[in-house]
Parts: C-alpha cells; sequence; structure tokens
C-alpha cells in the first residue's frame, strides 16, 4: 500500500474517534436530555405551578423537635411570589401576608423572603423552656423541595433535614386555627378536673397506664410507665386541632401507631381508636397512680427538713396548680402594693419548735407562723397537717384560704419530682387529697 493511501485510512480513522467521542460528551453532559441549568429551572417551575395550584393553599403541621416540642401548624396561600400565612402559634390566627422565592441551590427550595408567622419558630428569643434559651422552637422557613407523593408535598427543613409535609388545605382549616387554640385549656387540663392524669392503653388483650405530664409551653408531655422498675415512656410532641390533638412520634400499641385522639367534653379524655380493640386514653385520675413514700421524713421523729415556695423562683413552676395560682393571687390582691407574700416555708422537725409553717413576706411586713401537728395515713400515702397555734393572736384572713388548703382533712400528697427549676435544689410538690390544690417547693437539704 502506497504511503498516500495509509496516511488517508488514518485521517479517516482519526476523524471518526473524534466523531464518536463528540457524541459520547453530549451523552454524559446530558442524560436526561436537558442541562442541569435547565432541569433546576424545571423544578422551580414544577415547584411554584404546585404551590399555586391548591384553591384553599396547603396546611403544615410541623413539628421542629420531637425530642421536646410540640407542633405548630400552619396555612399558606401562594400566587406571585406573594404567600397569605396564617398560624396557631398564639392566640392571634389571623392571616397575614408576605413574600416567598423559589430558590436554586443544590436543589430547589421554598424560602419564606420575609417575616412572617413561621418566622415566630425560628425567633431564638422566643424560648419555651430554659433549654431552648437562645435556640427558641428550634425552627426553619427555608425548605428543600423533595417531591410530590400522594398528593403532599415533600420538604426537608434546610437546617436540620427534617421532613415536612404540605397537604391540600380546605375552607374550614383556616378557621379551625382558632378552634385549636380553644382545645389548649383541655389539653392543659380545666381547674375543675383533678390533678393527676395518665395515658392508658389497650393492645386488645392487656392495659397498661403511664403517668402523664404535659408542658403547655412547648407542647410537650412525658407519660412514664407505673410498673416498678421499668423506664418504658412516651414522649411525644402534641400538635392541637379543631377536636382534639395529634401526637408525634405516633403511640405505639400492639403493632399499631395511633396519633389523633378526638376530645371527649363530657370526661375530659382523649381517645384514639385503632383496630381490633386497640386504644389509647388520656384520662384524668383522683389520685396519682403511684402512692410513694416520699412523705415519710416529714414525719415526727426524723431529723430535720425544710422545704419553700419561693415566689421569685417558682410562682410560674407549671407544677403550681391554676387552683393553687389563683389563691396566691387573691392573697396578694388582698395586701397593700408594697406587700406580697415571697415564701411559704416548711419546717419539720426543728427541734424545741417542732414542726411549722412560715409566711413570709415582701415589703417590711412580719413572717406569720402556724405550727403543726405532723400524722401520717398510711393507706392512702398522705401527711396530715393539724393546727397547733399560730405566732400571732388572730391569723391573717388573707392567708386562711391556702392556710385550709395545707391543712386539709384528708392530707397532703408529697411528692419527690425528677425535673429542677433555675437552681439544682430538689424539687417537691404538696398536692391536696381532696382538691386541686398543688404547691412547688425547693428542698433545703
Amino acid at each position: 500500500m502506497k504511503l498516500k493511501s495509509i496516511f488517508n485510512y488514518i485521517l479517516v480513522a482519526i476523524l471518526a474517534i473524534q466523531l464518536v467521542s463528540c457524541d459520547n460528551k453530549e451523552t454524559l453532559e446530558s442524560p436526561f436530555g436537558a442541562t442541569p441549568a435547565e432541569r433546576l429551572d424545571a423544578k422551580q417551575k414544577e415547584l411554584n405551578d404546585l404551590l399555586e395550584s391548591s384553591e384553599f393553599g396547603w396546611k403544615a403541621v410541623y413539628f421542629t423537635d420531637v425530642t421536646q416540642l410540640g407542633g405548630f401548624t400552619h396555612v399558606f396561600k401562594f400566587e406571585d411570589g406573594k404567600v397569605d400565612m396564617a398560624s396557631d402559634f398564639d392566640d392571634d390566627t389571623s392571616v397575614y401576608s408576605s413574600e416567598y422565592s423559589i430558590e436554586l441551590g443544590s436543589t430547589t427550595s421554598l424560602l419564606f423572603s420575609t417575616s412572617n408567622r413561621i418566622h415566630l419558630l425560628s425567633d431564638s428569643n422566643n424560648a419555651p423552656t430554659a433549654a431552648l434559651r437562645g435556640k427558641g422552637y428550634k425552627g426553619d422557613f427555608q425548605f428543600l423541595y423533595y417531591g410530590q407523593e400522594n398528593g403532599e408535598i415533600i420538604f426537608r427543613t434546610n437546617r436540620s433535614f427534617e421532613e415536612l409535609r404540605f397537604v391540600k388545605a380546605t375552607a374550614a382549616d383556616w378557621t379551625n386555627l382558632a378552634k385549636a387554640r380553644a382545645m389548649i385549656p383541655n389539653v392543659v387540663g380545666a381547674s375543675s378536673r383533678p390533678l393527676f392524669r395518665l395515658l392508658e392503653t389497650n393492645d386488645g388483650s392487656k392495659i397498661n397506664q403511664f403517668d402523664f405530664t404535659f408542658t403547655p409551653a412547648s407542647r410537650y408531655a412525658v407519660a412514664n410507665s407505673i410498673v416498678a422498675g421499668s423506664s418504658f415512656s412516651y414522649n411525644v410532641g402534641i400538635a392541637y386541632t379543631a377536636t382534639g390533638i395529634t401526637v408525634k412520634p405516633a403511640i405505639k400499641v400492639g403493632t399499631q401507631d395511633l396519633t389523633d385522639f378526638v376530645y371527649d367534653a363530657n370526661t375530659g379524655s382523649f381517645n384514639a381508636t385503632g383496630t381490633g380493640g386497640v386504644t389509647a386514653t388520656i384520662r384524668y385520675s383522683n389520685k396519682p397512680l403511684v402512692l410513694t413514700d416520699d412523705y415519710k421524713p416529714l414525719l415526727p421523729g426524723n431529723p430535720t427538713v425544710i422545704y419553700a415556695y419561693i415566689a421569685a423562683n417558682l410562682s410560674t413552676a407549671a407544677s403550681n396548680s391554676n387552683f393553687t395560682n389563683s389563691l396566691l393571687n387573691a392573697a396578694n390582691a388582698s395586701l397593700p402594693s408594697t406587700q406580697k407574700i415571697n415564701r411559704i416555708q416548711f419546717y419539720f422537725n426543728d427541734g424545741a419548735n417542732g414542726s411549722y409553717i412560715a409566711y413570709t413576706f415582701t415589703g417590711g411586713r412580719s413572717a406569720v407562723y402556724h405550727f403543726v401537728k405532723v400524722t401520717e395515713d398510711p393507706v392512702n400515702k398522705t401527711i396530715k397537717l393539724s393546727n397547733d397555734g399560730w405566732s400571732v393572736a388572730t391569723p391573717p384572713t388573707f392567708l386562711q384560704a391556702i392556710d385550709n388548703q395545707l391543712l386539709d382533712p384528708n392530707g397532703l400528697y408529697v411528692k419527690k419530682e425528677t425535673f429542677k427549676i433555675t437552681y439544682s435544689n430538689t424539687i417537691y410538690t404538696f398536692t391536696s387529697a381532696s382538691s386541686n390544690f398543688r404547691l412547688t417547693t425547693y428542698a433545703f437539704q
């Protein structure tokens, strides 16, 4: 073969290889028939069209951190970069307008770009508990778009990557926010109902009970098993609805997950129903589920023990009952403006002084002491305080209502609590065995 012919063959081969390489390059760059920028643009339009497609907008129940916080319901109506929004964060369920945008980054996201109700959850000044000081409700206002499923829009939060779903709203969802707010007193517990509450589950063959405590500020509930030695508990965030509550994570009973509890106005209970006899109920009890011996160190013959309600630190304690707060407020209202009850302090077995209740005040008012005899009811595990004289000839009338509760003939339940308030002192509560009186105190030993 001539040299010229060989050269021509080589040239044709090189050209063929280059053409194949170019074809492969195009295939690698555009496997879906569009450039990455084009795909992002399409995703941006897809999300925006979807947001604007629902007649009554969208609803989202936003649980920001199910390890310590409950859920907050928001409704949104999107159009042309504007969003109308309302929430049940507080009693203001009005609709407010602001701006939103669809952002393009590593993925498409929805950004609430100007302030509105959802920003209340990300405000670090809105801390519901001491543990969340500087963190607020740990909320977000930018949500990463992850597609659709069964008519719902799937997002993940930008900071914590938690899933959040938007479901199509109804006209009623906008007005139900106020009804959900009206449910709060029922969840907190009416002052006309017993103080003690429990979660009771039934898997169709066995009933289990759990001591139930709800913290309104964080919308969080803890239910601990009453079985001795058991550490099992349900820790759930609560979201209010027009008919009851929703919990997250679900209450698992047997193999079933229960999330929606309906309020029964007659009994004050919240009921969730599964199948095959599976149920879960939050209800009231006339006495503690677990009767403790926490009162025994207060009985005669033991060393001195001291407990104190200190208004500066404990007046807002969630463990004080509404009834107790009302009695304290009424007593303070009867005093001059410069004087208030600042301590109710219990001394047990204080040497020659015996046992007594010390009432002290601000504004220079002298302390008042009520001496008491201490006995026990070993069956109901209560401590009973009875009159043994006062330090003044005439006991102050403004203290009478509070003092009557502390000297309840049916006794007081004394409980060593597991939580702390401000300081490291152990918390003890004193609860009437026959009324809704419960006072929170620090232990000083």
